[in-house]
């Protein structure tokens, strides 16, 4: 009987079984930020313990760091300490940190797959939830908490219990305008927030076959808002082709032996599941979000749902969103009129999703009363960017084009809402808050329908904004 990758991985990374019934699992890839990591190090400090592998360690800063001066000291003296205690804490373990302006900075899961870092068949751990972006290299990617990024930093270990496998297969082909940020959010929609609790997600079929890294990433990046620990995609020639020439990568014939062992990571033809799901791609329209859960998800063309029509908690559930949202059961989605946009976060601040908005808003203009902002996840994104002359039009079109870092996808940084401003937003949670404003309102969509969006102010179908006559990465 074949061996699903996870069962692979894990069995590769397995050191024993513990007295409690939990698995002692080597992480062969651990990444830190400036968020989690300053309370591990002083967990570390209290017990005198040192860093066990400090070479698998690499650090960065994202989600504290403002967008528009990153000049040191910075103006937030909470984030100046959170950094400069992360600064002191690599120094003195001898972990590499990537700071800003040394050309390598940027959102912690851009960094780690752009520098070749990530690589399939390795167990990724960060303490952010958005880990499960790795796996989109056919890794096994956790996101962990504070109390875990000190065991790992201690141990190069992580106690925890197998997961079940759901294979989600989507087949066929995705219409002109649909974006793999349009995948997930209509997953997610489908199997719900809690569906996937307990699980890990192979993301399989012919439309994540032909999806790029990039794209696979945007999917792998939101299992976590679908309930699952870590999502994956099995490694192919796609994979293998990303990973070429990248800087922590080896080259030559050690390349060809890399890829050799990373072939074998992915499913046998004959793998068990717990669980198989099976999407038709046609289903799947551009999709945005409506209330305070990414599951709480329509396509473009559908109304709002109507608490009318339903029972019980699920008619709570859905009147309290509708009242938070201010909009109305059983109107369009269209038309809602927005007053930020935001392209950026670690979802969708990648190069080619800046390329695709480029694409589509040259010559046009952001609506008057739009603040919109494109924030590249990571220094390397923004070179390219500007190599490309991109840049230029985003600016010319409105937007302000940003330095890198999480910026408003979470707010704990200058970039937030103010008072029950609405976003359209490419991050990935809509939850109450997340935006930095108790009363902000965040409509999750793919980056081209943010853009339609910012040059209409108000929620529109990119399709018809931009007259797509082809697929848009």
């Amino acid at each position: 009987m074949g061996k699903n990758l996870y069962q692979k991985v894990w069995d590769n990374h397995v050191v024993q079984q513990l007295d409690t019934g939990q698995y002692q699992l080597f992480i062969a890839l651990h990444l830190i930020h400036e968020v989690t990591s300053p309370q591990a190090f002083g967990m570390l400090e209290d017990k005198k313990l040192k860093v066990a592998y400090p070479k698998r360690t690499f650090a960065t800063v994202d989600h504290i760091i403002p967008t528009d001066s990153q000049v040191r000291p910075l103006a937030d003296d909470m984030a100046e300490k959170m950094i400069q205690v992360l600064s002191d804490s690599t120094r003195a373990h001898g972990i590499e940190f990537f700071a800003p302006a040394s050309g390598a900075q940027g959102i912690v899961h851009v960094v780690g797959p752009e520098l070749g870092l990530t690589q399939p068949g390795m167990t990724i751990c960060c303490g952010d939830s958005h880990t499960s972006t790795h796996g989109a290299f056919g890794c096994i990617s956790l996101g962990i908490g504070t109390s875990q990024v000190r065991d790992v930093l201690a141990s190069q270990t992580l106690a925890m219990d197998p997961l079940k496998v759901r294979r989600i297969r989507v087949e066929g082909q995705l219409q002109p305008g649909v974006t793999a940020k349009d995948v997930i959010l209509h997953i997610i929609h489908i199997l719900g927030v809690n569906g996937g609790v307990g699980f890990a997600y192979e993301y399989a079929g012919s439309v994540i076959d032909n999806m790029s890294m990039e794209e696979r990433m945007t999917v792998c990046n939101m299992s976590i808002e679908g309930g699952a620990r870590c999502g994956y995609v099995n490694p192919d020639a796609t994979t293998y082709e990303y990973l070429r020439g990248r800087e922590r990568v080896p080259g030559g014939d050690q390349f060809d032996q890399a890829v050799e062992r990373w072939q074998g990571y992915a499913s046998d033809f004959d793998a068990q599941y717990d669980d198989e799901v099976v999407i038709d791609a046609n289903d799947i329209r551009p999709t945005v979000t409506w209330g305070v859960t990414p599951g709480q998800a329509i396509s473009i063309e559908e109304n709002l749902p109507d608490p009318d029509k339903v029972d019980g908690l699920e008619r709570n559930l859905i009147t309290d969103a509708l009242d938070y949202m201010q909009l109305t059961g059983n109107q369009p989605i269209k038309g809602t009129k927005i007053d930020v946009a935001f392209i950026g976060s670690c979802t969708n601040g990648r190069l080619s999703d800046f390329q695709a908005v480029a694409s589509v808003i040259k010559g046009r203009k952001v609506a008057l009363h739009v603040r919109a902002i494109a924030v590249p996840g990571s220094e390397k994104v923004d070179k390219e960017v500007r190599k490309l002359g991109l840049h230029k039009v985003f600016e010319e079109a409105g937007f302000e084009w940003r330095l890198p870092g999480c910026s408003m996808c979470l707010a704990m940084n200058p970039d937030k809402l103010i008072g029950d401003e609405v976003c359209a937003s490419s991050s990935n949670r809509n939850f109450i808050g997340r935006q930095g404003s108790p009363t902000g309102r965040t409509i999750l969509m793919s980056p081209v329908m943010v853009a339609a969006a910012a040059i209409e102010g108000q929620v529109a179908d990119a399709r018809e904004v931009f007259n797509f006559t082809g697929e848009v990465a």
